[in-house]
């Protein structure tokens, strides 16, 4: 008798065997046999799935072992096999197949585990699967040693209802480390007790959002996130899935991620409130799909397009009681608000300083270097601002490394994103040998060509034949800049590539209009004035290839890509980009009338919103104007926005590094205006005094010396004042509408008073001074050196303090117009007002009282004001009026 088959052991050999005992149980069956087969495989779900009728319908004993094994996995496919043969009425094949298993496979194993078994198989499979991430360079490291913590704030309710003010945010909205803790605040309750459903990170690219959401999935499967709120975790990367072939549903994405196809699905599905799915680069959904036909899924079992099934998860039409975590990058704001229900957002804010470091000491492994490396950056304060973005610190880090190695000295011109990226695309090729630089040369021309071909068709995935179209496949620049993939495909695997990084694609796509020779333009819609007159909808996708594009029309590197890329750089994109600007500033609404007054919007009214799509004008628009770090460029460009308005918007510190470059730059006649604008608040510094220092403050020792050798604490807004104050600096007209004014800002605001060379009129609208504050703003209009011949001032809330704006009017030199509409003048500061005007040395020529509420004493002394200075126009709708005011038109205070 012979002896029974040892079972297969290994998962590579059983695998094999359930193929090999599948395709012969399929053979065994006739033509009939067969079509009857695939039919009752069709009607017969298991757990709702089954294989598309396309891909069965013509599908021979080979074709559909093969479907079966790719969709349940090897083992599971022979049981729907044996039951599907059971129905289709061929019982003798499902009866051999049962035994031929049961002799080299021994025992079903495919049996489903429970929930809380099968909890813990995924658990160590997510951990298996995301131990390392692979660098740029595609080497894989361990996410626990590359992660390095990142600021991440939760946004406030305070930023939807009402601006924060110039003042910085206090207690909670304060930026926290993306440690465990941060990451479990994510979804926890807010004020009213509610957890929210969806949470949104969001921030520009290479901020590291996708390392973060990496990092989540990770600490989650090694029990540290989410303790007995999430069964199950999964990451969907929106991209790839939208560029992914064929249909999908949502069942399906769950369980290529599970370690085999028989996962309890619909248990799992029952309770989706315990489901969390993480959505990486969720804003590459926008634009939203048309109304009819992408309409989002309902049902999970549902086979559709990728935009379908992840439209679904967004807008909670697809299991609404599921968790999101959605990542996406910050540029539409607006739109992603209109995709998802009811969203937490919270923002990274990339490394602080302390994180920079440890970044650095990450990357490299040898302690020395790492320091070296650190201080060298940490001089160049520009670049050192920059490495805030983690993939802008791996670029910095990757060039300082092979500048040590050669013993050469990183430039000291780094200051903009853009000449980074340049400086690593540098590096690169001059570690090439010499004998095949023209030939990298060319290389990277083509590879800039299909950069911008995926960003105009939305593209980040690129097949074999597009590279071999370009004749890409196989040369030096796709082994340092592409990556390959490996996709499901319906029938085979795809092979795709795709940039190292999304920014690189956008790098590379602003290059090309600077190398493409204007002969190769095919079409206008090559053309650089096609990418910046766009629609709107394309805007956003657009922003950071935009930036790039001006940080290469600086003059010094467009002489770096001459030499680098060969050939001559045209001047007519420059010339095309200055026009573009210039457009861009006409037709936009200007400054409020001379003597209009400025009311705050009625309680409960909405705060106007910019049009969705578009780029955040004219924010993004400085931000492109300093990547060219020209200022005659600048200059050119701002003459077309004779006033910029910036409105709602929380300043970052890089912001006011972008807003007080641009205003250093400003031509003569320039406008700004700050309506409800807030700060992101700084980081945190905690200085420990040592015991000895502690005890010395304690007992008094030289306290009276050291305060007064205390110097006041800066502004956040000291780079923009001090910008101002800059010989060159155009500005004539500084509106500040509706911004808290701590003090720190207005001691440095009057210091840019006394010296501002074209500042002529100033603005102080509804900005909750204090009576320190208004002294000091004060002092410095009355200093002889202040050129303020205009200034409006809207403060009803301080009274008292307004003797001291009175009083400056004795000695401004060239004030000669005072604007108080809205403020509170009681009786006796009318009369101090009075006397004011009438002193000797008071310029004013025009005064403006509109709705101040004044006593008929009052308006009598304003009278005799009027008469004795003739050349002193004084308005007040009572003192414009006839003589006798109608009974009850004046209200004493």
């Amino acid at each position: 008798m012979d002896q029974p088959e040892a079972f297969c052991s290994s998962t590579e050999s059983r695998a094999a065997a359930a193929r090999d005992l599948l395709q012969a149980a399929l053979e065994d069956l006739s033509q009939e046999q067969l079509k009857r087969f695939r039919l009752k495989l069709r009607d017969a779900p298991l757990d709702g799935r089954s294989i598309p009728w396309g891909r069965l319908e013509r599908a021979d004993a080979v074709d559909l072992a093969m479907q079966l094994t790719q969709f349940y996995g090897p083992e599971p496919a022979l049981d729907v096999t044996r039951t599907t043969l059971k129905r289709a009425d061929v019982r003798d094949v499902a009866a051999r197949l049962k035994e031929q298993r049961l002799q080299r496979l021994g025992p079903s194993s495919s049996a489903l585990l429970s929930v809380s078994e099968y909890k813990k198989k995924y658990r160590e499979h997510v951990l298996q699967q995301h131990a390392k991430v692979k660098e740029r360079n595609s080497r894989s490291v361990k996410i626990n040693k590359r992660f390095t913590k990142l600021l991440i704030a939760r946004e406030s309710a305070t930023l939807v209802d009402e601006a924060p003010g110039l003042a910085e945010e206090q207690g909670p909205e304060r930026a926290r480390r993306s440690d465990t803790h941060t990451f479990n605040r994510l979804f926890g309750r807010d004020g009213d007790g509610q957890r929210p459903l969806t949470v949104v990170l969001q921030g520009p690219a290479g901020i590291g959002k996708t390392m973060a959401a990496k990092k989540i999935l990770y600490d989650w499967a090694a029990g540290k996130l989410y303790h007995d709120q999430v069964d199950f975790a999964f990451f969907l990367p929106c991209r790839e899935l939208l560029e992914r072939p064929g249909t999908c549903s949502l069942a399906g994405l769950i369980l290529d991620q599970c370690p085999h196809r028989s996962a309890p699905l619909q248990q799992m599905l029952a309770r989706s409130e315990r489901l969390l799915f993480i959505l990486d680069g969720a804003d590459e959904l926008l634009p939203p799909p048309g109304p009819s036909e992408a309409r989002p899924c309902t049902d999970p079992f549902e086979e559709a397009d990728g935009a379908r099934v992840l439209g679904g998860l967004l807008s909670k039409t697809l299991l609404p009681n599921a968790r999101l975590l959605v990542t996406a990058r910050a540029t539409a704001p607006g739109r992603m608000q209109g995709l998802l229900c009811s969203p937490q957002c919270a923002e990274v804010r990339g490394f602080s300083d302390k994180d920079k470091k440890k970044y650095f000491h990450k990357f490299f492994r040898d302690e020395w270097t790492a320091e070296r490396a650190y201080r060298f950056v940490k001089e160049n304060e520009t670049l050192f601002a920059l490495c805030f973005v983690p993939f802008v610190c791996w670029i910095v880090c990757t060039v300082l490394r092979q500048q040590i190695e050669l013993g050469q000295d990183l430039s000291r011109t780094s200051k903009t994103t853009t000449s980074v990226y340049l400086l690593f695309i540098a590096s690169v090729l001059s570690s090439a040998p010499a004998a095949d630089g023209p030939q990298m040369q060319g290389e990277l021309r083509k590879l800039c060509r299909l950069a911008r071909e995926g960003i105009l068709r939305h593209r980040a995935q690129f097949a074999e034949k597009d590279l071999e179209r370009l004749e890409l496949r196989g040369s030096k620049v796709q082994t340092l800049f592409l990556s390959k993939k490996e996709l499901p495909g319906v029938l085979e695997t795809e092979v795709t590539y795709q940039f190292m990084d999304q920014s690189f694609q956008e790098f590379f796509a602003a290059l090309s209009y600077l190398l493409e020779d204007e002969r190769d333009l095919t079409a206008p819609a090559d053309s650089v004035g096609a990418l910046l007159r766009g629609d709107t909808e394309r805007r956003c996708h657009l922003t950071l290839t935009t930036r790039f594009l001006f940080g290469l029309l600086n003059t010094e590197r467009m002489r770096d890509l001459e030499r680098h890329f060969g050939g001559v750089v045209s001047e007519r994109v420059k010339q095309d980009v200055l026009r573009w600007v210039q457009e861009q500033g006409q037709g936009r609404p200007g400054a409020a009338p001379e003597g209009a007054e400025e009311t705050e919007a009625p309680e409960g009214a909405e705060e106007p919103e910019e049009e969705e799509g578009e780029l955040n004008y004219p924010l993004e628009l400085l931000y492109c104007l300093y990547e060219t770090q020209e200022g005659a460029f600048v200059h050119q460009a701002l003459r077309g926005w004779p006033e910029l308005e910036l409105e709602r918007v929380r300043f970052s510190r890089m912001d006011l590094a972008v807003l007080s470059y641009c205003v250093r730059c400003c031509p003569a006649g320039q406008a700004l205006r700050l309506v409800s604008c807030g700060l992101v608040p700084a980081q945190e510094k905690k200085k420990r005094k040592s015991l000895i220092k502690r005890l010395h403050g304690s007992l008094g020792g030289s306290s009276s010396s050291q305060a007064t050798m205390r110097k006041p604490q800066a502004s956040p807004l000291r780079s923009l004042f001090e910008a101002m104050t800059d010989q060159h600096c155009g500005l004539n007209s500084l509106t500040l509408c509706r911004c808290k004014l701590p003090d720190s800002v207005c001691q440095d605001l009057s210091g840019a008073l006394k010296e501002a060379p074209a500042l002529r009129e100033l603005g102080l609208l509804h900005n909750w001074l204090t009576e320190a504050g208004l002294r000091v703003l004060s002092e410095g209009l009355a200093w002889p050196q202040c050129r303020v011949q205009k200034l409006r001032v809207q403060q009803p809330c301080l009274q008292e303090a307004l003797q001291y704006l009175i009083s400056m009017l004795r000695q401004s030199p060239a004030l000669t117009t005072l604007d108080l509409s809205d403020c509170q003048l009681s009786g006796p500061m009318v009369t101090y007002l009075c006397a004011a005007l009438q002193h000797p040395g008071c310029r004013l020529q025009s005064l403006s009282l509109t709705s101040v509420e004044l006593s008929e004493q009052s308006l009598k002394e304003l009278q005799t004001v009027k008469t004795a200075k003739p050349g002193l126009v004084i308005t007040h709708p009572a003192l414009d009026s006839p003589p006798e005011p109608p009974t009850g038109f004046i209200s004493a205070l």
